[in-house]
C-alpha cells in the first residue's frame, strides 16, 4: 500500500508513502482515488499529506518519459485526479510534508486550503521548463484558477524554486507552522472547514470554479489528444 487513510471524526487523513520519492505512478493515483471514494462515502473531509521531508516528486518519470501508450494515460489520469480535487464535495487540505515537484505540485494547487512548514528548506518548484520538457496546458490551467499572472510566469515558464516561507507569498501556500504541528494544524483547519453547511460549500465551490473545471476538462483533452498524435496512436 502506498496510501494510507485513517478517519477522525469528520476528517480523514490520507497519507502517501511509497517508500521512496512518492511517485504518482498508476498505483500511487489509484490509490488515491480509492482513499476519494472512501472519504466522499464518509461524508469526511480529506488531509493529504506525505512523510516527512517529502510531499510527492511528481509523475512516474519512467513511464511519462517512456514514449509509450502509458504515457498519454498517465498524464491524463493526474490531471483527472487534480480535476476530481477541485470538485469534490468536501473540503480537501493538503499538509505540505516536504518537497513538492511537478504534478506534486499541481495536486497541491487543487485543493481548498495549504499548509507548510515555516523555516524549513524543502523545495516547491513545478520544474518541467528546467528539464526539457513543454509544460502540459492541463497545468497550466490548474495554476491559472490559483496563482496571479506574474506568479504563474514565475512558477511555470521559468521554473523558479520556492521554500514553503516564500511560497506563501505566491499562493503555493496559505501558511507555513512549525513541523510539529503541521498535521494538527491541517487537521484542524478541515474540522474548521466541515463547519461551513456542507450543501452550501459544495454548491459553491462548483460555482466558483465552474469556468476553472470548463477550461481544465478541455486541457486534459487537448493534452491527450496532441499526446497521442505524437506518439502515433492517433490521426
Amino acid at each position: 500500500m502506498r496510501v494510507s487513510y485513517e478517519a477522525t471524526g469528520a476528517v480523514a487523513t490520507v497519507t502517501m508513502d511509497d517508500g521512496k520519492v512518492n511517485a504518482l505512478s498508476f498505483d500511487m493515483l489509484a490509490e488515491l482515488n480509492d482513499a476519494l471514494d472512501r472519504s466522499e462515502s464518509d461524508h469526511a473531509a480529506i488531509v493529504l499529506t506525505g512523510r516527512t521531508g517529502l510531499f510527492s516528486a511528481g509523475f512516474d518519470l519512467g513511464v511519462l518519459t517512456g514514449g509509450g501508450p502509458d504515457t498519454p494515460r498517465l498524464l491524463k489520469a493526474g490531471f483527472e485526479l487534480s480535476y476530481r480535487m477541485l470538485s469534490f464535495p468536501y473540503p480537501v487540505v493538503i499538509a505540505c510534508s516536504g518537497h513538492t515537484f511537478a504534478m506534486g505540485l499541481f495536486l497541491l494547487l487543487s485543493v481548498d486550503y495549504r499548509i507548510g512548514v515555516v523555516d524549513a528548506e524543502y523545495k516547491i518548484t513545478a520544474n518541467e521548463v528546467a528539464i526539457g520538457m513543454t509544460m502540459p496546458r492541463a497545468a497550466i490551467e490548474v495554476c491559472r484558477q490559483r496563482l496571479s499572472q506574474e506568479h504563474i510566469d514565475r512558477v511555470v515558464v521559468l521554473a523558479e524554486m520556492f521554500n514553503p516561507n516564500s511560497a506563501v507569498g505566491t499562493g503555493l501556500l496559505d501558511e507555513v507552522v512549525p513541523a510539529d504541528a503541521l498535521l494538527a494544524s491541517a487537521q484542524a483547519k478541515a474540522t474548521q472547514l466541515m463547519t461551513l453547511n456542507p450543501a452550501a460549500f459544495a454548491a459553491t465551490k462548483l460555482r466558483i470554479r465552474e469556468g476553472a473545471l470548463t477550461n481544465l476538462r478541455s486541457a486534459i483533452e487537448s493534452d491527450d489528444t496532441e499526446l497521442r498524435s505524437v506518439l502515433g496512436e492517433v490521426g
